[in-house]
């Protein structure tokens, strides 16, 4: 049976792994997920080649602390929902700032971002210092992984894992345009 949170061992291990532009695949709230360190471009597109998923759909990043979505997202222009209600938990699509790169965004302008309460995501978002890219670890196609086998049926020795349980939901995140306020994706 997998931890309830990661081991330190473990741990230090992805971190490493996000330092060196590897990929990694870790428990989200729901799915497992693969991430990267977002200012890797290499490491980005090996996430894609894995998922077989093209650049323009964009993805989302996570981070256990809202501090780590500052460099990301405009916080000068007006929003209809204020972020720190919705964290942790919901995704926002929010305005990009000029400096976040582009192939994290895909065709989009917003850029999305989910402040998570899981234990695993927080301590490593905490030492990684900085948000990670968060994508479903699953090529296109298939049903996102749900257990550990399924992620190394899925990527076998492709990526590194950090061994730890899923936070119990079953239903991804909701989805909201923080400008807007419209919901693009109920949970």
């Amino acid at each position: 049976m997998l931890p309830r949170q990661p081991r330190r061992r473990a741990l230090r291990r992805a971190v490493s792994c996000l330092r060196r532009g590897g990929v990694l695949a870790y428990p989200t709230e729901g799915v497992w997920g693969l991430g990267c360190d977002p200012r890797q471009r290499r490491a980005f597109r090996k996430i894609l080649r894995l998922k077989r998923r093209p650049q323009k759909k964009g993805v989302l990043l996570i981070t256990g602390h809202q501090r780590h979505t500052y460099d990301y997202w405009q916080r000068d222009i007006p929003l209809c929902l204020d972020p720190a209600q919705y964290w942790p938990g919901t995704t926002l699509v929010l305005p990009a700032r000029a400096r976040c790169p582009s192939w994290i965004r895909g065709r989009h302008r917003g850029i999305a971002m989910r402040v998570s309460a899981h234990p695993g995501v927080c301590r490593l978002s905490a030492g990684f210092g900085a948000a990670i890219v968060s994508t479903s670890a699953n090529p296109a196609g298939k049903k996102p992984a749900r257990s550990l086998r399924q992620v190394l049926r899925y990527f076998g020795g492709r990526v590194t894992i950090l061994p730890a349980r899923l936070g119990g939901q079953r239903r991804p995140s909701r989805i909201l345009d923080a400008r807007s306020g419209k919901l693009l994706r109920s949970g």
